[in-house]
């Protein structure tokens, strides 16, 4: 039995490695991150040319009909390149969030947009930082009222997946972010190449996304999803910083020889190299159970989130480390996969809160 990717899935990696590594190389992650600029322009409307925002959002809609495995290829393949744009808060939060609850009008209003790039979409849930659960945000008489931070790319976004209480049940709601109303103030981020936003709506229009008795299970699905795909961008994170920081351990010289031969050193990249493949295989049962829509798919999630988070947090801080002094100035790019591995592993609740939500699930 095959548990790899298809050939075709694997052309697929090739090329958008090949894009990234010339359209994206960690200068652009640099630059972003050093300027104003909220995400890259330029690569933005690179891979929005090239189809990749499409991904899995179906035909009809404007997008390419793949599915969520080229999905997740192409997010292993952006998460190495530590990509400055904002495709996860668009594609993975916002994109699939329609696609799970929305109306046929509604899909057909937003997922072309979003699968050319014109528009820009992101999930506001969060309204306390490490708080995912907590909501306070109210929708009544088809209008929103409440707070929501931080939530990613929300000062660029042009419409976002708001949740909300409507009476005792949790709704997801649609919003135009330039109606009446919206206040957007950015919010600092630990990695300033992907930007945060606190966001006040004071009875703004908005329109009510799927059925409001099932709010509460749909929200739970697309966090589901999107843990799996983002658990994808965080081993192709992790797995070129260890790349990056073996190279480094075998042209780095001390006593006389490669700081490499070390059986100290050794350990430490065995110990890492084993943490990222055990993610690998949690996020490819992740990606299966996705891909087939499988009732196992909340606890394939979990684990997915879970190690995925861990091994690029362990990743990012052996790649400061083993490089020694150098490891932690800004010259050096050690930082910048630092700071997207906090990123990530607080987009979506921390590891902790995943590991409790596994418990919890197969205690069910």
């Amino acid at each position: 039995m095959n548990f790899d990717f298809s050939d075709d899935q694997a052309l697929l990696r090739k090329t958008a490695r090949e894009f990234l590594t010339a359209h994206a190389p960690l200068s652009l992650c640099r630059a972003v991150l050093e300027s104003d600029a909220a995400y890259s322009d330029t690569l933005w409307k690179g891979v929005a040319e090239l189809g990749w925002l499409g991904t899995a959002i179906p035909e009809e809609y404007g997008g390419a009909g793949f599915g969520r495995l080229e999905l997740a290829v192409m997010a292993e393949e952006l998460g190495r390149a530590l990509a400055p744009i904002p495709f996860a808060s668009s594609i993975y939060l916002a994109a699939e969030a329609i696609l799970l609850a929305g109306s046929p009008a509604q899909k057909q209003q937003y997922l072309p947009k979003l699968a050319s790039g014109e528009s820009i979409g992101t999930l506001a849930h969060s309204e306390k930082p490490g708080d995912v659960g907590q909501v306070t945000t109210t929708f009544a008489n088809g209008t929103l009222t409440g707070s929501k931070v931080p939530v990613p790319d929300g000062d660029v976004a042009h419409c976002a997946v708001v949740t909300a209480k409507q009476g005792k049940d949790l709704v997801l709601v649609l919003v135009d972010l330039s109606a009446r109303g919206v206040t957007r103030q950015p919010v600092k981020s630990i990695d300033p190449s992907r930007s945060l936003a606190s966001i006040r709506f004071d009875a703004t229009p908005a329109q009510l996304l799927g059925d409001a008795a099932a709010g509460a299970a749909v929200l739970q699905t697309l966090l589901d999803r999107a843990a799996i795909l983002v658990a994808f961008e965080q081993i192709g994170g992790a797995t070129r910083a260890f790349e990056m920081t073996r190279e480094y351990c075998l042209s780095r010289y001390a006593f006389g020889r490669p700081i490499a031969s070390f059986q100290a050193i050794k350990h430490r990249l065995a110990d890492l190299y084993v943490g990222i493949e055990l993610a690998r295989s949690n996020a490819y049962y992740g990606a299966w159970a996705l891909s087939t829509d499988s009732p196992e798919l909340p606890v394939a999630a979990c684990g997915a989130r879970a190690s995925a988070t861990d091994a690029f947090d362990l990743a990012s801080q052996e790649m400061i480390q083993l490089h020694g002094g150098v490891g932690y100035t800004w010259e050096f790019d050690c930082h910048l996969f630092y700071r997207r591995a906090k990123y990530l592993g607080a987009l979506l609740g921390s590891a902790h809160q995943w590991r409790e939500q596994l418990i919890q699930r197969l205690e069910a």
